[in-house]
């Protein structure tokens, strides 16, 4: 029989009190960390992946016969890029421990959505129009919009990654090496920074 005091059954009562304390405390500690970090769930090798598929996309599109079947290609790579982004991100954060649907991980994704909305608009706009020779710097500036704005919730070589996107994006909008641009900021900007982010974060 526990004794505390002379009351049979206080120790364990007082026991198991501060153990349901201490798991609350932990998981507070936890929420606030969570809220006040940065998303770390970026995908080194899913961005490697989707640097691959977008070589892949250049080189189909680079012999395609007309404007139409050229962005029909690249509509393709983006949901294959999609998907890729996504079950790769999913696949980190497990491992990670790091929620998707609170704190940076949903501020991180939310953010990706307002310039990604905003590139399938314009993009319709400008195809109905015949305008095919903005759509590189379009699709990179926009890309490289979405990624900083994601990146202010998450590593600092995210962000880089976006203004790089921007960069190139802007003197795609003036020249008209189309095939040029979209392999080596999609393709090649992707590998680049997914093998950064795979050294220095993992996933």
């Amino acid at each position: 029989m526990d004794v505390v005091h002379g009351f049979p059954g206080s120790a364990k009562q007082a026991s198991d009190g501060n153990a349901s304390r201490a798991l609350e405390d932990l998981h507070y500690i936890r929420r606030c960390l969570e809220n006040a970090g940065s998303f770390t769930g970026v995908p080194g090798l899913g961005g490697m992946l989707v640097g691959l598929s977008a070589l892949v996309a250049t080189g189909v599109a680079s012999v395609q016969g007309s404007n139409d079947a050229w962005v029909q290609v690249w509509i393709v790579e983006a949901f294959v890029a999609l998907v890729i982004g996504v079950v790769f991100m999913i696949r980190k954060a497990r491992f990670a421990g790091v929620s998707l649907a609170r704190g940076p991980g949903l501020r991180f994704g939310l953010s990706l959505v307002p310039p990604a909305l905003a590139a399938v608009a314009v993009t319709i706009a400008l195809v109905q129009i015949g305008a095919y020779g903005v759509l590189p710097g379009l699709w990179l500036l926009l890309y490289g919009t979405s990624v900083i704005t994601g990146g202010a919730f998450s590593v600092r070589i995210v962000s880089f990654m976006g203004a790089s996107f921007m960069a190139l994006g802007t003197v795609a909008l003036f020249f008209s090496m189309r095939d040029v641009f979209m392999g080596v900021g999609f393709g090649g900007l992707h590998i680049v920074f997914g093998w950064i982010i795979r050294r220095r974060h993992g996933g």
